[in-house]
């Protein structure tokens, strides 16, 4: 399901027309990421909750070389699925 599809089936279960929908999918995308932009996370109880995560600097390899390479440190978003999820996902 890509962004297009998604706003269409929030449009079909809420009754909103698709301008609306795609304002209200937008909204939430740009909530989540400014929260997640300040350090907070951000819980959706049944849903999940979206983080951030520090990755340390590491060792690799240039798979076309094979020679060592650094990949440095970075901040990474992280989704973490909720039980409710995982379960819905499992059946």
């Amino acid at each position: 399901m890509n962004k297009s599809e998604l706003v269409q089936a929030v449009s079909e279960e809420s009754s909103l027309n698709k301008t609306d929908s795609a304002k209200a999918v937008d909204a939430i995308m740009e909530c989540i990421k400014n929260a997640l932009v300040d350090g907070d996370g951000v819980t959706l109880i049944g849903f999940g909750t979206f983080s951030v995560r520090e990755r340390a600097a590491r060792q690799g390899r240039n798979p076309r070389t094979g020679e060592p390479l650094q990949i440095k440190a970075a901040i990474v978003p992280v989704f973490k699925p909720g039980k409710s999820l995982k379960d819905a996902v499992n059946k």
